[in-house]
């Protein structure tokens, strides 16, 4: 299972760095780093505070892919 995402595309048409953010959310710049390369799973509240500062839906933003066949 994999979990991509599209945060550094969305942060970027806002105009903000990574800290600036991390301060909209209530997270560290580094977090906000981690989940763009990613290396870590927000947790829902926070995949759903980040799809809220942007102004999309979380599925927009996260993309969930099962490895292998059927």
């Amino acid at each position: 299972m994999s979990l991509y995402n599209r945060l550094k595309v969305y942060r970027a048409e806002l105009g903000l760095n990574q800290a600036e953010m991390g301060k909209k959310v209530g997270v560290s710049r580094q977090t906000i780093s981690l989940i763009e390369r990613g290396d870590y799973s927000p947790s829902v509240s926070l995949a759903l505070k980040i799809a809220k500062v942007c102004g999309v839906t979380v599925e927009d933003i996260f993309i969930f892919e099962e490895d292998g066949h059927e």
